[in-house]
């Protein structure tokens, strides 16, 4: 029988038993037995869900487990998942362990590092497992300070100025997204004047309109910040940027998809009339988002900030299919956020040994790479065309269901947008292309580059789960459709009532 609170136990012991490490290399074990832990169990949950669903269990969430916390507001340990928590946690699992992996030669600190990373995943697991709004609320603040630190004192360039400004623009975020779940507590009513966060419960109310109309904003803008969404997205260039290669991989891997997983699971499911009304503003941020990130990274130099600006691009996508309210176009925000968050890591632990080599990240000071550190170039290649989108990677499959999905809402508005969002495809082939052949193709343009060792075997292990991972999407992506789509089916079912006045 699967245990959910196992899967935030396992991250806890890790981050103690790390403190209490006598030496860096007893550190490093550590961390790696601990996320290889995380993601065997991670896959064993997958998997016993998978069979759960085959055999006929039709529960709306599975492995429910239910404590009352602060009984006085009603306030509950309530955790269980779906389809789309499944793919999460799994995300989650696989980024974490390549995380550790790539920095396995962090010499700063170690012990503190490693502790924080392992912190970051706590957070992430708590997230997505929660079904209380409050205990959902708890997780997604775990995960703030870790980021602020690691940025701050491992980061480079303008790391203070950097890690200050995401801490101040994701607390901004939690200010939203807290007042926003005070609204949903306020206008929940179990009779008797028993208010409740369980999220399963609220779904089941009809939340005034009136009250929809306030709390949906600051819910979408408040989860909307973590996903960087226009215009609310500048903490992430100078973030990623400044952070330390494995604290990129986890701030655009997965914190972004906390937003996502927030603005579907909270915002539009728990208040789809709000949704169908505020639909047209989602669909015209996230269509600027796409547009503005994708010009933006054709401005860029810098490695990191070409992938930073590319992931407001991209995770515009997530709040796009979103915002689309079609069955398809959110089973692609779904596959989106699992498949940018694997891009995504992929690109930056590629940048971050490209630059652990070269000590430079601008794209003028590079090439001829792929002569002397093929391995490594070869993961830059493979992570950029799944970014542009390349038939059987990840990135293409979710790409297109997004845009199918979104073709599917047959407003003008809605359609014209889709025209847009599919045209920054372009957009992104150019500044992929450029950024790839720069790098890896032509001269070596520094003698120093000639004596550049491979990838080594930390690095190529973490590049090859990521990679398979990716390909596993984009060659066979019926499994992942399979798991989300009942759960996508609910979330559409609540919207759909609304939309026919049931």
């Amino acid at each position: 029988m699967i245990n959910l609170s196992i899967l935030l136990i396992i991250p806890l012991v890790t981050a103690v038993l790390v403190m209490l490490c006598q030496n860096n290399a007893q550190v490093r074990m550590t961390a790696l037995l601990g996320s290889i832990a995380q993601l065997g169990y991670s896959s064993f949950m997958m998997f016993d869900y998978i069979s759960q669903r085959a055999t006929g269990n039709t529960a709306q969430m599975l492995y429910q487990q239910q404590y009352s916390w602060f009984s006085r507001l009603n306030i509950e340990y309530y955790v269980g998942v779906d389809g789309i928590s499944v793919a999460m946690i799994m995300l989650t699992a696989v980024v974490v362990m390549a995380g550790i992996l790539i920095s396995w030669n962090i010499s700063k600190w170690t012990k503190e590092f490693f502790f924080l990373i392992v912190l970051l995943s706590l957070g992430a697991y708590g997230f997505f497992i929660s079904l209380d709004l409050f205990t959902m609320f708890f997780f997604l603040e775990v995960a703030v300070i870790p980021k602020f630190l690691l940025i701050g004192i491992w980061g480079s360039g303008k790391k203070e100025y950097s890690a200050m400004k995401l801490a101040l623009m994701l607390m901004g975020g939690s200010a939203l997204v807290l007042i926003g779940l005070l609204g949903l507590y306020f206008n929940s009513d179990m009779g008797q004047g028993v208010h409740t966060f369980n999220l399963l419960a609220i779904s089941k109310m009809h939340i005034p309109i009136e009250s929809q109309r306030i709390i949906f904003p600051l819910m979408f803008a408040g989860f909307g910040v973590f996903t960087a969404i226009f215009p609310f997205h500048t903490w992430a260039p100078d973030g990623h940027s400044s952070a330390p290669t494995a604290a990129s991989m986890f701030l655009a891997g997965i914190s972004m998809k906390l937003g996502g997983y927030g603005c579907l699971r909270v915002a539009a499911f728990l208040m789809p009339e709000a949704a169908h009304q505020y639909s047209w503003i989602i669909i015209l941020v996230s269509t600027i988002a796409i547009i503005y990130g994708a010009f933006a990274t054709l401005m860029q130099t810098d490695l990191k900030y070409i992938n930073a600006y590319s992931s407001v691009s991209h995770c515009g996508f997530v709040i796009f299919g979103i915002g689309m309210l079609t069955k398809t176009s959110i089973n692609g925000a779904v596959m989106q956020m699992v498949s940018h968050g694997l891009m995504t890591a992929l690109f930056f632990a590629a940048i971050g040994m490209i630059y652990e080599r070269t000590h430079t990240r601008q794209i003028a000071q590079l090439g001829g790479l792929l002569k002397t550190i093929p391995f490594i170039i070869t993961v830059f290649v493979i992570a950029g065309l799944c970014s542009l989108g390349l038939p059987g990677l990840s990135g293409f499959v979710a790409e297109m269901t997004v845009f199918m999905g979104s073709w599917q809402n047959p407003d003008c508005y809605y359609r014209i947008a889709t025209v847009l969002a599919c045209a920054s495809i372009v957009v992104t082939a150019v500044y992929i292309l450029r950024a790839v052949g720069s790098t890896g193709m032509g001269p070596i343009k520094n003698a120093d580059f000639l004596t550049f060792k491979d990838a080594s075997w930390n690095e190529k292990l973490a590049s090859a789960t990521l990679i398979i991972c990716i390909l596993a999407i984009g060659m066979a992506p019926f499994w992942l459709t399979n798991l989300i789509s009942p759960d996508t089916q609910i979330i559409m079912d609540n919207i759909s009532r609304v939309a026919i006045g049931k």
